[in-house]
């Protein structure tokens, strides 16, 4: 079929069958489908959608579009995905636990995008750190280790870099069906057996609204099961920041603070146990939630999963001291501002969109592609919700800036000071991890 006999049956919300739809990502990935159909294509799924076998098939005509990595393993090999958020370091801290109880865990992470920050750029703040290795290496880390965070790289799923650059500029993005494709063709091209997806919703997440959000996940479970992995997702809460950090080396200090149980804040702690007992589960590591759990606490305590970060770092080219001696090797803001309210009181609200854009602001995120990264600058100290606050250098902070300057830190603290919301109420507390969906069925929590 022409393609745009293909873009006309969508258009008019028909059905496609799969040969339709390989041959259309054929041409994505050599170029045989122009521009101007790629996107026509993209506008006619976004209004007119697509049912689960429509997707799977976009799904795995874009996986199968470059490398699929075949692994031989004494254990399951089990990934976990999250739709973006603002202090969350989630995927530091699980990839080693998980690894330690057995599994093996290939993840593929992406930059920041936003205001939300990248586990990709993170990593990059380590130095010697080798964040974009070839697939041999990769795979040997892997197997030598149980885990290897890395970013995403050519091989894998080709179609979804050239399709996923004319959404952003055609308004596209937010397409259910597009966005279930181009998460899952890069989870299948890795050679999964299992996936936890933590899809999050609330003011500093892009799918904002709880059903919106719970429809995305219903689709990445639905198109996963029907191509063959195993998966669940979580429904968790970005109404505020995960963790009180946000910002590339420091929160490389914070999941080493977390691994080697210097502290564990109680929401992230939360979601980092959720998703990892679902990989167990899914994996057939654990038999049960309390199991699975029981596991994980073990991990930690025994200093398994923090040598398990250690060892994947060392894999990759990072030094060998950075979990005992951090801050020896990641680099300090050289400014360090604390920001206060305006009266004191009980934090009501966080805008915590705003929160991540003032990370942004300082240089620690993105506002052009090409843009480079600061990996010192950042936040800490972040007060959450419930929290009382001081004001004029009484009490605790909304938070600690780190700035490369003083210009810099005054113009993020305007943007950080606005998104805090003070009151004398006591507002209610709501649970991190809200929901679980598996096919067919859904969990609150």
């Amino acid at each position: 079929m022409l393609p745009q006999e293909i873009i006309r049956t969508k258009r008019d919300g028909g059905l496609l069958d799969s040969a339709s739809i390989e041959q259309f990502v054929q041409g994505i990935t050599d170029g045989s489908v122009a521009e101007g159909q790629v996107a026509a294509f993209a506008m006619a799924v976004f209004f007119q959608g697509m049912n689960v076998a429509e997707s799977v098939a976009l799904t795995q005509a874009m996986q199968l579009s470059g490398t699929t990595l075949k692994w031989s393993l004494d254990g399951p090999v089990v990934d976990k995905h999250s739709t973006g958020g603002v202090g969350d370091a989630v995927s530091l801290m699980l990839a080693p636990m998980v690894a330690a109880c057995g599994g093996y865990v290939p993840m593929i992470s992406g930059r920041g995008l936003g205001h939300t920050g990248g586990t990709y750029d993170k990593l990059e703040s380590i130095p010697g750190y080798r964040a974009a290795p070839d697939l041999a290496e990769f795979q040997r880390v892997v197997r030598d280790v149980g885990c290897a965070i890395i970013g995403q790289t050519p091989d894998l799923a080709p179609a979804d870099k050239r399709l996923y650059g004319i959404r952003d500029v055609t308004a596209t993005v937010e397409s259910i069906p597009l966005i279930t494709a181009s998460i899952l063709s890069k989870k299948l091209a890795a050679g999964l057996d299992a996936l936890a997806m933590d899809v999050k919703f609330g003011n500093g997440a892009f799918m904002q609204q709880y059903d919106r959000a719970h429809a995305l996940a219903d689709s990445i479970v639905g198109v996963a099961e029907g191509a063959g992995v195993r998966t669940t997702a979580l429904l968790t809460d970005m109404d505020q920041p995960l963790a009180d950090t946000a910002g590339n080396s420091l929160e490389i200090a914070y999941a080493i603070e977390y691994l080697v149980g210097a502290r564990r804040e109680p929401r992230i702690h939360e979601v980092t146990m959720a998703l990892s007992a679902e990989m167990l589960m899914l994996g057939g590591l654990a038999d049960d939630v309390v199991a699975a759990r029981s596991a994980l606490q073990r991990a930690l305590d025994s200093g398994h999963a923090a040598e398990k970060f250690s060892q994947m770092v060392r894999a990759l080219g990072g030094p060998s001291g950075l979990v005992e001696r951090p801050w020896e090797h990641l680099e300090r803001a050289p400014v360090a501002v604390e920001v206060w309210a305006s009266v004191p009181g009980i934090v009501q609200a966080i805008d915590t969109r705003s929160v991540g854009l003032a990370v942004v602001i300082l240089g620690g995120g993105r506002t052009r592609p090409q843009d480079d990264i600061d990996h010192a600058v950042g936040l800490t100290d972040l007060a959450g919700v419930g929290d009382h606050v001081g004001s004029a250098g009484a009490g605790r902070p909304l938070a600690v800036l780190h700035a490369r300057t003083a210009d810099a830190a005054a113009t993020a603290s305007a943007t950080l000071h606005a998104a805090y919301t003070i009151g004398d109420a006591t507002p209610l507390q709501l649970a991190a991890v809200r929901e679980r969906v598996v096919l067919g069925s859904r969990t609150s929590r």
